[in-house]
C-alpha cells in the first residue's frame, strides 16, 4: 500500500499527449485551446467614439470657438461624414468611427442643441477626450488569449471578434467508463431486493462532461471470460479505461487478475487513503492507461477528483494555480493512519476566508451526502486531531 503522494506522482509521470484537432469556435467551449489566438487587425480597428455627442477639430475649440454648425449625424457602423469647414461638427453615436478631421468628441450632456448648431456648455475640453483609440487594447498580430487555457464564453467571443472562425485545441482521451457487478441493474429497471441501480458510471460521466469529454459507457458482470473479452476490445479501442468496482478481494472481483492476464502493468495497488482504498492504477505498453476505481460511490467520486481529472488536466496542459486551501470549521478526530478525505461544503466569510464544513456520512457507501456536499477536504495520515482554524487542500466538485 503506497501513499497519496506517491499514487499521485506515479499517476501523472503517464501524462499523455492525445494531438490536436480544429473546430468551429462555436463548438470549442470548455476545450483546450492548443494554439495562441492573434488578432487579424487592431483592436479596436478604428478610433472609436466613446459617448453619444458631437466630434469636433480641437484646434477650432482652442481658438475660442464654443459653437459648431452640425453637418451631419453618423450612426456605428456607418461610413465617417468629414467636416468642411473647422467650425462644423458632426452628431456621432458611441461605437462610430471617428472621423479623421476630427479628434475629440464633446457629450450631449455637455451641449445645447439648437436649429443645427452645437453650442459647447462646460469650461473644460480635453482634445482626444471620449475616444478609444485604434490598436490601444491590441495591435494586429497581437496574442488575445494564449494556449493552454480552457476556452471560456469570453474567448469565444474573442473568436469572433477576430475571424478565427475555427480554433485549435487540444483532443480528448478516447475514454471509456466500465461499471461491473451482477448487483448493478439498469437505471429504467425495478432492481429486486438485493439489486441497486447502476449509478456511478453516469456520475464519471456528467463529472467528465465539463472537460467536452463524452465517454462511453459499458457494464460488465461477474464472469471471468466476460471480463476478459471486453477488456482486451477497450484496450484496444480507447485511450483511457476507468472501471468501477471488481477491484477489491472478492471471489468475483476479477478485474486485477484479468489486466495483468492482458499485459497491464500494475503501477500500484491501494492507497493510505479513505475512502478509495483499494484503487488501482496501471497502464498497458500500447499506451493506454487504466484508472479501476473501488466501487462504492464515494470512493469513485473521490478517486475521480483527486486523480484521474488532475491526470487530465495535466495531459491537456491546462494551467491551474497551486489550488485551493480551507480552514476546517470544528474539531475533528480520525485514528486510522490513512489520508482522509472528508465531505465538506464551503463558506466564504465576509473577509474572503475558505471554511469547510464537515459533513457526517455513513462510510465510502454513503453517497447521498455528495448531493450537498461542494469539495473534499484532504487531512493528512500523519496526525488524528485536527483542530478547527488549521488550514488544508481542498479539492472542490461543484
Amino acid at each position: 500500500m503506497i501513499r497519496v503522494e506517491e499514487a499521485e506522482a506515479i499517476i501523472q509521470a503517464q501524462v499523455r499527449d492525445f494531438g490536436t484537432e480544429r473546430l468551429p469556435f462555436e463548438q470549442a467551449l470548455g476545450r483546450v485551446l492548443a494554439r495562441d489566438l492573434c488578432t487579424d487587425r487592431d483592436l479596436p480597428p478604428f478610433n472609436r467614439v466613446a459617448m453619444d455627442g458631437i466630434a469636433i477639430s480641437y484646434n477650432t475649440y482652442a481658438g475660442g470657438t464654443r459653437t459648431f454648425q452640425v453637418e451631419g449625424t453618423q450612426a456605428a457602423g456607418e461610413t465617417p461624414i468629414e467636416i468642411t469647414s473647422a467650425a462644423a461638427c458632426v452628431e456621432i453615436m458611441t461605437g462610430a468611427a471617428l472621423p479623421a478631421t476630427t479628434d475629440t468628441v464633446i457629450r450631449y450632456e455637455d451641449l445645447e442643441l439648437q436649429e443645427g448648431q452645437a453650442t459647447i456648455m462646460i469650461d473644460t475640453v480635453q482634445q482626444g477626450q471620449n475616444i478609444h483609440p485604434q490598436g490601444k487594447d491590441r495591435k494586429k498580430g497581437d496574442v488575445v488569449a494564449s494556449a493552454d487555457q480552457v476556452v471560456t464564453a469570453a474567448l469565444v467571443g474573442m473568436a469572433a471578434a477576430v475571424g478565427a472562425t475555427e480554433l485549435e485545441v487540444k483532443k480528448l482521451p478516447r475514454t471509456v467508463v466500465i461499471s461491473t457487478g451482477n448487483e448493478l441493474v439498469a437505471v429504467e429497471e425495478t432492481p429486486l431486493p438485493y439489486q441497486i441501480r447502476r449509478s456511478n458510471s453516469y456520475m464519471v460521466k456528467a463529472a467528465l462532461q465539463k472537460y467536452g469529454l463524452q465517454p462511453d459507457l459499458l457494464h460488465i458482470p461477474d464472469d471471468l471470460d466476460q471480463t476478459k473479452e471486453h477488456l482486451r476490445n477497450c484496450l484496444q479501442a480507447y485511450d483511457v479505461i476507468i472501471l468501477s468496482g471488481g477491484i477489491s478481494m472478492g471471489k468475483f472481483d476479477y478485474v486485477p487478475q484479468v489486466l495483468e492476464e492482458l499485459a497491464v502493468e500494475k503501477l500500484f495497488h491501494k492507497v493510505q487513503q479513505r475512502p478509495g482504498k483499494p484503487f488501482w492504477f496501471g497502464a498497458h505498453p500500447n499506451g493506454v492507461v487504466v484508472f479501476a476505481l473501488p466501487g462504492n460511490p464515494a470512493s469513485t467520486f473521490m478517486c475521480l477528483h483527486r486523480y484521474f481529472i488532475s491526470w487530465l488536466e495535466s495531459s491537456l496542459c491546462i494551467k491551474y494555480g497551486p489550488g485551493l486551501f480551507a480552514t476546517l470549521s470544528t474539531d475533528l478526530s480520525f485514528q486510522p493512519a490513512l489520508q482522509y478525505f472528508l465531505q465538506v461544503k464551503l463558506d466564504i466569510s465576509k473577509n474572503g476566508q475558505l471554511s469547510a464544513i464537515p459533513l457526517q456520512g455513513n462510510g465510502s457507501g454513503d453517497f447521498a451526502n455528495l448531493v450537498e456536499a461542494d469539495a473534499f477536504l484532504e487531512l493528512p495520515s500523519d496526525k488524528s486531531d485536527f483542530k478547527a482554524g488549521e488550514v488544508y487542500k481542498v479539492w472542490p466538485f461543484k
